[in-house]
């Protein structure tokens, strides 16, 4: 109830890199103050929404609770190259890390409240020698606010270097990409290897507060004195009874399918890994040009080490970060017949249904290969392991043993058999 509407939109786009689908808060008086605000919406607008009950069904199921005090949480940094490698910013200004690039851009901090605190951490200093600080409002709304407020002032008298609102470094694109060899702070969402520029490069994440203070400072550090906690959540899970193991199989859907099962140990695959920002924004790749671009930024070798017919397993919150089709139709274009994860990000499970490619969640299979193949060293691991997947059964049958899964069910199967969901509403559509 205390976060402003900023602070909920930073949490709620960063849902994302928990492997939600989306993230919701409850509307309160916070909530209608904004959208009372909101110039798209009327009177009538308004009646309607708050004529809505938007609180949960008093029935509604949840997997977790997690109890956080965030009265208790310091300042934190993540990085490098991973959103959920994380380090309180009093233990890495010791080290005195030294930055080149600084960024306060991008839908997540660069809300006027953003440049307030940046700009208070700022004031009165400039950006040090051989670092360059660029900013770029999330929208031309919040640049004019911020102008208006005098925020743009004195970013502009530290020597901050301004780029036009909206997307720009934070995806790979425009002026002030990360070099190789370089380091960059950022107050974004992500900081993917190779996203924000060279995959030679160190970035990390931090609050907008931070980024300015680093900036003049010439390496990492807080704007001021600050603590090193960071309290572990109280975690409740809420056990659901288990389903049917069973599903009935559409005509024309696999009751079977095999393969040896290509294994990436890797947790928070990212999409950026899996196919990388210098492809994702070329609409004139061919599907073989696609499929030569997977994985080129998690590993080069995987173009040599995989196969055509393989079954790709990896390990929790598969395909987390920006939502891409690619990164599901790249794999199926290079022949990879499905992925088994301990987990996915709702996003690319999403994503890879619609386009007809087959996501299946086994943590008993991943434990298997993480203890047989923990000695290996690889980024990508051939294992020799023929995998059967039993559709009808809901069962995948290995080497060790059979492990279950959750059944693909009858709508996720007709995705599938019709090669998505353009083609299943052009069918739906009668072929318009």
């Amino acid at each position: 109830a205390g976060l402003s509407m900023a602070e909920r939109f930073a949490i709620a786009n960063m849902t994302t890199e928990w492997g939600a689908l989306v993230g919701v808060f409850p509307c309160d008086e916070t909530t209608m103050e904004f959208v009372r605000r909101c110039p798209r919406v009327g009177e009538r607008e308004l009646d309607e929404i708050t004529g809505l009950d938007l609180a949960p069904d008093a029935d509604a199921v949840y997997a977790k609770t997690l109890h956080l005090d965030l009265s208790k949480v310091s300042p934190s940094v993540s990085g490098p190259n991973e959103v959920k490698t994380m380090r309180s910013v009093a233990s890495l200004q010791r080290e005195r890390l030294k930055i080149q690039k600084a960024y306060l851009v991008s839908c997540v901090n660069a809300r006027l409240e953003d440049f307030a605190e940046a700009a208070r951490a700022i004031e009165g200093k400039r950006v040090a020698e051989g670092v360059e600080l660029y900013v770029a409002a999330a929208s031309a709304k919040v640049e004019e606010e911020a102008r208006r407020d005098g925020h743009w002032a004195v970013l502009e008298a530290a020597g901050a270097r301004f780029l036009p609102p909206g997307c720009g470094p934070c995806i790979g694109l425009g002026t002030g990409l990360l070099e190789a060899g370089e380091v960059g702070i950022s107050a974004t969402n992500r900081n993917f290897k190779g996203r924000m520029g060279s995959k030679d490069a160190l970035a990390y994440l931090a609050s907008p507060a931070v980024v300015a203070a680093s900036a003049a400072a010439g390496y990492i550090c807080a704007p001021g004195e600050v603590g090193e906690t960071a309290p572990a959540p109280r975690v409740e899970v809420h056990v659901r009874p288990s389903g049917e193991r069973s599903v009935t199989i559409l005509d024309g859907f696999p009751t079977r399918m095999a393969g040896e099962a290509l294994f990436l140990p890797k947790d928070n695959m990212n999409t950026d890994g899996i196919f990388g920002k210098d492809v994702t924004y070329r609409d004139d790749l061919t599907p073989e040009q696609m499929a030569a671009a997977a994985f080129l930024n998690y590993d080069e070798a995987f173009q040599t080490t995989a196969r055509r017919g393989d079954i790709l397993v990896g390990g929790r919150n598969f395909g987390t970060g920006s939502s891409r089709e690619q990164a599901a139709t790249a794999l199926k274009f290079f022949g990879i017949q499905m992925v088994i994860a301990e987990s996915f990000s709702q996003t690319y499970k999403r994503n890879a249904f619609n386009n007809g490619f087959i996501c299946i969640e086994c943590p008993e299979l991943v434990e298997a290969l993480r203890s047989a193949f923990a000695g290996n060293a690889a980024l990508t691991i051939r294992t020799g392991w023929t995998l059967d997947v039993d559709f009808e059964s809901a069962a995948l049958i290995s080497p060790v043993g059979s492990f279950p899964f959750d059944p693909i069910g009858e709508v996720p199967q007709r995705l599938v058999m019709l090669g998505g969901a353009e083609a299943v509403a052009r069918g739906a559509l009668g072929g318009a």
